[in-house]
Protein backbone atom coordinates (compact mmCIF):
# COMPACT_ATOMS: atom_id res chain seq x y z
CA UNK A 1 0.00 0.00 0.00
CA UNK A 2 1.64 3.65 -0.68
CA UNK A 3 1.11 6.47 0.98
CA UNK A 4 -0.90 9.18 0.12
CA UNK A 5 0.23 12.08 -1.69
CA UNK A 6 0.12 15.69 0.18
CA UNK A 7 -2.74 16.43 -2.25
CA UNK A 8 -5.85 14.37 -2.38
CA UNK A 9 -6.77 13.78 -5.96
CA UNK A 10 -5.34 10.68 -7.88
CA UNK A 11 -6.36 10.04 -11.46
CA UNK A 12 -5.45 7.05 -13.79
CA UNK A 13 -3.99 8.23 -17.22
CA UNK A 14 -6.01 6.96 -20.06
CA UNK A 15 -4.06 4.91 -22.67
CA UNK A 16 -5.11 3.58 -26.01
CA UNK A 17 -5.97 0.11 -26.05
CA UNK A 18 -5.29 -0.76 -22.58
CA UNK A 19 -7.79 1.40 -19.99
CA UNK A 20 -11.01 0.99 -22.07
CA UNK A 21 -14.29 1.10 -19.80
CA UNK A 22 -14.14 -2.69 -18.89
CA UNK A 23 -10.53 -2.13 -17.38
CA UNK A 24 -11.71 0.96 -15.96
CA UNK A 25 -14.73 -0.88 -14.76
CA UNK A 26 -12.40 -3.49 -13.48
CA UNK A 27 -9.82 -1.16 -11.58
CA UNK A 28 -12.76 0.47 -9.82
CA UNK A 29 -14.53 -2.35 -8.35
CA UNK A 30 -11.62 -4.35 -7.63
CA UNK A 31 -9.08 -1.45 -6.19
CA UNK A 32 -10.55 1.98 -6.24
CA UNK A 33 -8.41 4.50 -4.65
CA UNK A 34 -9.23 6.81 -8.09
CA UNK A 35 -10.78 10.09 -7.59
CA UNK A 36 -11.20 10.54 -11.95
CA UNK A 37 -10.49 7.90 -14.91
CA UNK A 38 -9.70 9.27 -17.98
CA UNK A 39 -10.70 7.69 -21.17
CA UNK A 40 -8.49 7.31 -24.18
CA UNK A 41 -8.92 10.55 -26.56
CA UNK A 42 -12.67 10.27 -28.71
CA UNK A 43 -11.32 11.75 -32.23
CA UNK A 44 -12.69 12.61 -35.20
CA UNK A 45 -11.42 9.81 -37.83
CA UNK A 46 -12.32 10.13 -41.81
CA UNK A 47 -14.59 13.04 -40.77
CA UNK A 48 -16.40 11.82 -38.35
CA UNK A 49 -16.24 11.55 -34.31
CA UNK A 50 -15.61 7.18 -33.96
CA UNK A 51 -18.04 5.19 -32.85
CA UNK A 52 -15.56 2.74 -31.42
CA UNK A 53 -14.73 6.18 -28.65
CA UNK A 54 -17.96 6.74 -28.53
CA UNK A 55 -19.35 3.34 -27.74
CA UNK A 56 -16.19 3.82 -24.99
CA UNK A 57 -17.92 6.90 -23.86
CA UNK A 58 -21.19 5.74 -23.07
CA UNK A 59 -22.68 6.94 -20.14
CA UNK A 60 -24.19 3.04 -19.43
CA UNK A 61 -20.87 1.38 -20.12
CA UNK A 62 -19.28 3.94 -17.53
CA UNK A 63 -22.10 3.81 -14.84
CA UNK A 64 -21.08 4.07 -11.15
CA UNK A 65 -17.05 4.90 -12.12
CA UNK A 66 -16.32 8.38 -11.90
CA UNK A 67 -15.34 9.14 -15.83
CA UNK A 68 -13.61 11.55 -17.68
CA UNK A 69 -13.84 12.07 -21.45
CA UNK A 70 -11.06 12.93 -23.06
CA UNK A 71 -11.06 14.54 -26.73
CA UNK A 72 -7.72 15.46 -28.48
CA UNK A 73 -8.49 18.38 -31.54
CA UNK A 74 -6.51 20.18 -34.72
CA UNK A 75 -8.49 23.44 -33.39
CA UNK A 76 -12.11 24.75 -32.69
CA UNK A 77 -13.98 23.11 -35.31
CA UNK A 78 -12.84 19.80 -34.42
CA UNK A 79 -13.24 20.32 -30.36
CA UNK A 80 -16.88 21.97 -30.86
CA UNK A 81 -17.61 18.78 -32.95
CA UNK A 82 -16.19 16.16 -29.98
CA UNK A 83 -17.90 18.24 -27.02
CA UNK A 84 -21.21 18.35 -29.15
CA UNK A 85 -20.94 14.70 -28.78
CA UNK A 86 -20.21 13.92 -25.72
CA UNK A 87 -22.63 16.50 -24.51
CA UNK A 88 -25.34 15.15 -26.59
CA UNK A 89 -24.48 11.41 -24.33
CA UNK A 90 -25.15 13.63 -21.42
CA UNK A 91 -21.17 14.18 -20.52
CA UNK A 92 -20.45 17.82 -18.84
CA UNK A 93 -16.86 16.73 -17.63
CA UNK A 94 -14.44 17.02 -20.86
CA UNK A 95 -10.73 16.95 -20.89
CA UNK A 96 -8.94 17.97 -23.63
CA UNK A 97 -5.12 16.24 -24.82
CA UNK A 98 -2.63 19.05 -25.49
CA UNK A 99 0.32 15.57 -25.10
CA UNK A 100 -0.41 13.10 -27.21
CA UNK A 101 3.47 12.66 -28.60
CA UNK A 102 2.64 10.05 -31.05
CA UNK A 103 3.81 11.35 -34.54
CA UNK A 104 0.51 11.01 -36.61
CA UNK A 105 -0.98 12.76 -34.40
CA UNK A 106 1.60 15.33 -33.84
CA UNK A 107 1.74 15.76 -37.60
CA UNK A 108 -1.84 16.22 -37.79
CA UNK A 109 -1.32 19.81 -35.09
CA UNK A 110 -3.36 17.62 -32.59
CA UNK A 111 -1.68 16.43 -29.01
CA UNK A 112 1.68 18.13 -28.20
CA UNK A 113 1.86 19.44 -31.62
CA UNK A 114 -1.15 21.42 -30.87
CA UNK A 115 1.11 23.63 -28.55
CA UNK A 116 3.07 24.87 -31.87
CA UNK A 117 -0.68 26.38 -33.30
CA UNK A 118 -1.70 28.87 -30.07
CA UNK A 119 -3.88 30.63 -33.07
CA UNK A 120 -5.87 26.73 -33.26
CA UNK A 121 -5.32 27.10 -29.02
CA UNK A 122 -7.30 30.16 -28.91
CA UNK A 123 -9.87 28.98 -31.18
CA UNK A 124 -10.27 25.91 -28.29
CA UNK A 125 -10.25 28.32 -25.83
CA UNK A 126 -13.18 29.80 -27.31
CA UNK A 127 -15.15 26.92 -27.85
CA UNK A 128 -14.56 26.28 -23.78
CA UNK A 129 -16.26 29.54 -23.08
CA UNK A 130 -18.82 29.20 -24.91
CA UNK A 131 -19.61 25.91 -22.81
CA UNK A 132 -20.52 27.36 -19.42
CA UNK A 133 -22.15 24.04 -18.70
CA UNK A 134 -18.92 22.13 -18.92
CA UNK A 135 -16.05 21.74 -16.64
CA UNK A 136 -13.23 21.35 -18.56
CA UNK A 137 -9.48 20.64 -17.79
CA UNK A 138 -6.00 20.22 -20.01
CA UNK A 139 -3.65 17.43 -20.37
CA UNK A 140 0.02 18.66 -21.74
CA UNK A 141 2.98 18.33 -22.18
CA UNK A 142 6.26 20.99 -21.91
CA UNK A 143 6.05 21.38 -25.59
CA UNK A 144 6.71 19.63 -29.03
CA UNK A 145 10.11 20.49 -29.78
CA UNK A 146 11.30 22.67 -26.61
CA UNK A 147 9.98 23.82 -23.45
CA UNK A 148 9.06 27.45 -25.06
CA UNK A 149 6.41 26.13 -27.06
CA UNK A 150 4.74 25.44 -23.63
CA UNK A 151 5.47 28.57 -21.93
CA UNK A 152 4.45 30.57 -24.56
CA UNK A 153 1.22 28.38 -24.65
CA UNK A 154 0.45 29.19 -20.81
CA UNK A 155 -1.57 32.72 -21.44
CA UNK A 156 -3.89 30.66 -23.11
CA UNK A 157 -4.18 28.34 -21.38
CA UNK A 158 -4.31 30.61 -18.05
CA UNK A 159 -7.61 32.49 -20.10
CA UNK A 160 -9.44 28.95 -20.11
CA UNK A 161 -12.28 27.97 -17.87
CA UNK A 162 -9.90 25.06 -16.19
CA UNK A 163 -10.96 22.89 -13.10
CA UNK A 164 -7.15 21.80 -13.13
CA UNK A 165 -4.37 21.53 -15.48
CA UNK A 166 -2.68 18.15 -15.97
CA UNK A 167 1.47 18.30 -16.81
CA UNK A 168 3.59 15.27 -18.65
CA UNK A 169 6.77 17.14 -18.06
CA UNK A 170 8.69 15.74 -21.41
CA UNK A 171 8.94 17.04 -24.09
CA UNK A 172 6.30 15.66 -27.50
CA UNK A 173 9.61 14.27 -29.17
CA UNK A 174 10.92 12.62 -26.34
CA UNK A 175 7.61 10.15 -25.93
CA UNK A 176 8.42 8.40 -23.59
CA UNK A 177 12.45 8.60 -23.66
CA UNK A 178 14.44 9.99 -20.75
CA UNK A 179 13.44 11.57 -17.04
CA UNK A 180 10.38 13.33 -16.58
CA UNK A 181 11.63 16.88 -15.59
CA UNK A 182 10.08 17.59 -11.86
CA UNK A 183 12.35 20.78 -12.60
CA UNK A 184 10.20 22.08 -15.57
CA UNK A 185 7.20 21.45 -14.18
CA UNK A 186 7.72 23.59 -11.51
CA UNK A 187 8.65 26.38 -13.27
CA UNK A 188 5.23 26.01 -15.37
CA UNK A 189 3.35 25.74 -12.29
CA UNK A 190 4.78 29.13 -11.59
CA UNK A 191 3.02 31.08 -14.39
CA UNK A 192 0.04 28.35 -14.26
CA UNK A 193 -3.00 30.21 -12.66
CA UNK A 194 -5.18 26.87 -12.45
CA UNK A 195 -4.37 24.16 -10.28
CA UNK A 196 -2.03 21.71 -11.55
CA UNK A 197 -2.22 18.05 -11.68
CA UNK A 198 1.57 16.37 -11.81
CA UNK A 199 2.13 12.98 -14.37
CA UNK A 200 4.73 11.16 -15.58
CA UNK A 201 7.06 8.51 -14.21
CA UNK A 202 4.99 7.76 -11.04
CA UNK A 203 5.87 4.21 -9.38
CA UNK A 204 4.69 4.96 -6.00
CA UNK A 205 2.17 7.63 -4.70
CA UNK A 206 5.01 9.67 -2.25
CA UNK A 207 5.26 13.11 -0.45
CA UNK A 208 5.33 15.89 -3.41
CA UNK A 209 5.99 18.55 -0.87
CA UNK A 210 7.55 21.68 -2.77
CA UNK A 211 5.30 21.24 -6.14
CA UNK A 212 2.59 23.06 -6.14
CA UNK A 213 -0.28 20.25 -6.41
CA UNK A 214 -3.80 19.35 -6.28
CA UNK A 215 -2.74 15.86 -7.03
CA UNK A 216 -1.47 13.45 -9.21
CA UNK A 217 -2.13 11.07 -12.15
CA UNK A 218 -0.74 7.97 -12.78
CA UNK A 219 -0.11 5.73 -15.79
CA UNK A 220 1.84 2.85 -17.01
CA UNK A 221 3.03 2.90 -13.00
CA UNK A 222 -0.46 1.93 -12.20
CA UNK A 223 -1.22 -0.30 -15.06
CA UNK A 224 2.26 -2.14 -14.03
CA UNK A 225 0.81 -2.64 -10.39
CA UNK A 226 -2.61 -1.86 -10.73
CA UNK A 227 -2.89 -2.56 -6.73
CA UNK A 228 -0.56 0.11 -5.87
CA UNK A 229 -3.85 2.04 -4.48
CA UNK A 230 -4.97 -0.59 -2.10
CA UNK A 231 -3.95 -2.98 0.67
CA UNK A 232 -4.90 -6.33 -0.90
CA UNK A 233 -2.89 -9.11 -2.05
CA UNK A 234 -1.15 -8.45 -5.95
CA UNK A 235 -2.50 -11.38 -6.97
CA UNK A 236 -5.96 -11.62 -5.82
CA UNK A 237 -6.30 -8.12 -7.34
CA UNK A 238 -5.52 -8.89 -10.17
CA UNK A 239 -7.63 -12.61 -10.09
CA UNK A 240 -10.22 -10.28 -9.59
CA UNK A 241 -9.47 -7.84 -12.20
CA UNK A 242 -9.02 -10.45 -14.55
CA UNK A 243 -11.66 -12.33 -14.35
CA UNK A 244 -13.88 -9.26 -15.01
CA UNK A 245 -11.97 -8.45 -18.00
CA UNK A 246 -11.98 -12.38 -19.66
CA UNK A 247 -15.78 -12.45 -19.20
CA UNK A 248 -15.85 -9.79 -21.11
CA UNK A 249 -13.34 -10.59 -23.66
CA UNK A 250 -15.21 -14.24 -23.89
CA UNK A 251 -18.57 -13.11 -24.06
CA UNK A 252 -18.10 -9.97 -26.29
CA UNK A 253 -15.21 -11.19 -28.85
CA UNK A 254 -15.03 -13.46 -31.73
CA UNK A 255 -12.56 -16.26 -31.53
CA UNK A 256 -9.30 -17.36 -30.19
CA UNK A 257 -7.04 -14.04 -31.95
CA UNK A 258 -9.97 -11.52 -31.06
CA UNK A 259 -9.57 -12.53 -27.52
CA UNK A 260 -6.11 -13.00 -26.87
CA UNK A 261 -5.67 -9.73 -28.55
CA UNK A 262 -7.71 -7.98 -25.66
CA UNK A 263 -6.37 -10.10 -22.96
CA UNK A 264 -2.59 -10.04 -23.47
CA UNK A 265 -3.20 -6.17 -23.50
CA UNK A 266 -4.31 -6.32 -19.74
CA UNK A 267 -1.11 -8.10 -18.88
CA UNK A 268 1.11 -5.97 -21.27
CA UNK A 269 2.34 -3.73 -18.93
CA UNK A 270 1.58 -5.78 -15.43
CA UNK A 271 4.84 -6.19 -13.15
CA UNK A 272 5.10 -10.45 -13.26
CA UNK A 273 8.29 -12.89 -13.43
CA UNK A 274 9.73 -12.98 -16.22
CA UNK A 275 8.71 -16.82 -17.33
CA UNK A 276 4.80 -16.55 -16.55
CA UNK A 277 4.29 -13.33 -18.30
CA UNK A 278 6.28 -14.79 -21.15
CA UNK A 279 3.82 -17.57 -21.14
CA UNK A 280 1.14 -15.84 -21.33
CA UNK A 281 1.86 -13.27 -23.84
CA UNK A 282 2.87 -16.23 -26.24
CA UNK A 283 0.04 -18.15 -25.79
CA UNK A 284 -1.78 -18.67 -29.13
CA UNK A 285 -4.95 -20.52 -28.05
CA UNK A 286 -7.66 -19.69 -25.53
CA UNK A 287 -6.59 -23.34 -23.88
CA UNK A 288 -3.07 -22.59 -23.32
CA UNK A 289 -3.69 -18.82 -22.20
CA UNK A 290 -6.04 -19.85 -19.42
CA UNK A 291 -3.47 -22.64 -18.65
CA UNK A 292 -0.59 -19.81 -18.62
CA UNK A 293 -2.51 -17.46 -16.55
CA UNK A 294 -3.40 -20.43 -13.71
CA UNK A 295 -0.01 -20.89 -13.14
CA UNK A 296 0.85 -17.20 -13.02
CA UNK A 297 -2.31 -16.66 -10.05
Amino acid sequence: MCSNPDTSYIAFAPLQGYTDAVYRRAHWECVGGVDEYYTPFVRIEKGEVRKKDLRDTDPVANAGVPTVPQVIAVGGDEFARLCDALQGQGWRRIDLNVGCPFPMQVRAGRGSGLLQHPDRMEEIQHEMLRRPEVQFSVKMRLGQESEAEGLAAMPIVNAMPLVHVTLHPRLGRQQYKGMADREAFARFAEVCRHPMVYNGDIEVVENWTGLKLRGVMLGRGLLARPWMLGDKDPREVLRAMHSIVYRHATSALCGDSQMLARLHAFWEYVDLPYKQKKAIMKATTLRRYDEAVAAAL
